[in-house]
């Protein structure tokens, strides 16, 4: 069997990895809720249908901005848990800048006075690629150790 030491501090990392990705998938899941009724798109439709709906582009950029954080918050959650067993705080840190970083990527992409190319890094989104950065280099240095060791 094989044992693996907890570092002190990975309670932060179970709040980076847990915690925080569920209460942002939470949040961005009431701005899709809001702009369902705004723009009325109804279930079972996942994106407005242009032709269809009057405001698809403005109902289709909130949920891509959702969609955007389920497609990445995988990877980041593996990276933060394993990276975490060798620098806790950083990971846990990590976890929350991409997190913070998803809300304002999501407020970005739905601001319709914005250019859609552009719209996703207005408000601050770029601190998501920080956290995501900072979570492979915390796993990379992890899985270093391990194969060296």
């Amino acid at each position: 069997m094989v044992a693996i030491k907890v570092p002190d501090h990975y309670g932060w990392v179970v709040l980076g990895a847990g915690i925080a990705p569920v209460v942002t998938s939470l949040v961005l899941q009431g701005y899709v809720m809001e702009a369902r009724e705004k723009y009325n798109v109804q279930y079972p439709n996942l994106y407005a249908v242009p032709g269809v709906h009057d405001k698809a582009d403005e109902f289709n950029r909130v949920q891509r901005g959702h969609q955007n954080f389920l497609e990445n918050t995988d990877g980041v959650v593996v990276m933060c848990l394993l990276g975490g067993l060798k620098h806790p705080i950083a990971s846990a840190v990590a976890s929350g800048v991409y997190c913070l970083g998803c809300v304002f990527y999501m407020r970005g992409y739905a601001d319709n006075s914005l250019d859609v190319k552009d719209a996703r890094y207005k408000k601050g989104g770029e601190i998501k690629w920080l956290g995501y950065l900072t979570s492979f280099v915390c796993c990379g240095s992890f899985a270093f150790d391990l194969i060296t060791a």
